[in-house]
C-alpha cells in the first residue's frame, strides 16, 4: 500500500496506508459513517459505545472505552489507521497510539465541520465518491431545513446530579440554532454544570432533556416541572443532536418535526 499523508481536523500530519485494511474506530458516530461507507469489513476495532450498526461490536473487536483504550488488544489487532474524535477521546491515549500507528482525528463542533469530516474520512478510506455524495445529501437536507430563527429560548440537559447542559461552541447547540432555537446558557462555557437556581433565573421558554449521555426519561419532567412551571419539557433523541457522522441525514428531519410539533 502507498502511504498517503493528508492533514486531520487538528493540524496533525497522517501518513495513511492506501487504501487501509485494518480500521479501529474509536467514536461511536465515526464507526457509523466507515460501516455505511461500505467499510464494515475493514473495521477491526470499536468502542463498547459503537452501538450502530448493531453489527459493528460482534463484526469487530471491542478495545475498551472511548475514553480508556485497551492498548493490549489494540496490538493484537495491528491496525494500519486509527480514527479518533478531539472531545471523545482523552489526549494521552491518543498520544501513546499515535506513536505507535496511523492515527487521525476529528474535531467537530459546528455541521460544517461534520461535513468536512465526512469527506475527509472518505478520501483516506478509498470511498471518496460516496462521502462526497453523503456530504452532499446532508446539507441539501439542512439547507431546506426553514425555521424561525433562534425564535425559542431552550436549555438543552446532558446530565443530571449535577445538571450539565450543552453550550456556545458545541455540536449540539449548532444544530440547536439550525432548528430555531435561543441557547438559554449560551454565555457559559461549553458544558457547564448549572445550578437549579439558575436554570429558574434564565427561564428558557423549552427544556430538552437528551437521551444520552445521561438517559433522561418521561419521570424526570415532572423534576423540571417544577423548576421552570410555564416551560414546555421534552424528552429529545440524543442521537440525532450529537452523532456527527451518516446519522446526520435523518437529524434535519427530525429538527423539523421538533420545530412542528413546539
Amino acid at each position: 500500500m502507498v502511504p498517503l499523508t493528508v492533514t486531520d481536523q487538528i493540524n496533525r500530519r497522517v501518513a495513511v496506508p492506501f487504501p487501509p485494511k485494518r480500521i479501529i474506530s474509536l467514536v461511536p458516530s465515526q464507526t457509523e459513517l466507515l460501516f455505511d461507507l461500505g467499510l464494515g469489513e475493514r473495521v477491526v476495532g470499536v468502542t463498547k459505545f459503537c452501538i450502530h450498526p448493531a453489527e459493528a461490536r460482534k463484526t469487530a473487536a471491542v478495545v475498551g472505552g472511548t475514553k480508556n483504550f485497551d492498548f493490549e488488544k489494540i496490538e493484537t489487532l495491528k491496525p494500519d489507521l486509527i480514527i479518533g474524535n478531539k472531545e471523545e477521546n482523552y489526549r494521552e491515549g491518543i498520544e501513546q497510539l499515535a506513536a505507535q500507528y496511523p492515527v487521525w482525528m476529528s474535531d467537530i463542533s459546528n455541521l460544517d465541520e461534520a461535513l468536512d469530516m465526512i469527506r475527509r474520512v472518505g478520501l483516506i478510506t478509498g470511498r471518496k465518491e460516496k462521502a462526497d455524495a453523503l456530504a452532499a445529501d446532508i446539507a441539501t437536507s439542512f439547507t431546506s431545513l426553514e425555521t424561525s430563527a433562534t425564535s425559542t429560548s431552550a436549555a438543552y440537559f446532558i446530565w443530571r446530579k449535577p445538571y450539565m447542559v450543552a453550550a456556545p461552541s458545541t455540536f449540539i447547540d449548532d444544530l440547536l440554532r439550525r432548528a430555531g432555537f435561543q441557547n438559554s446558557f449560551a454565555h457559559l462555557s461549553r458544558y457547564p454544570e448549572v445550578t437549579a437556581e439558575q436554570l429558574r433565573q434564565m427561564a428558557p421558554q423549552q427544556i430538552l432533556l437528551s437521551s444520552e449521555p445521561y438517559p433522561f426519561g418521561e419521570k424526570h419532567i415532572a423534576e423540571f416541572q417544577v423548576l421552570c412551571p410555564s416551560a414546555q419539557i421534552r424528552i429529545v433523541d440524543g442521537e440525532m443532536f450529537s452523532w456527527y457522522g451518516s446519522r446526520l441525514r435523518h437529524s434535519a428531519a427530525y429538527l423539523r418535526s421538533l420545530i412542528s410539533a413546539g
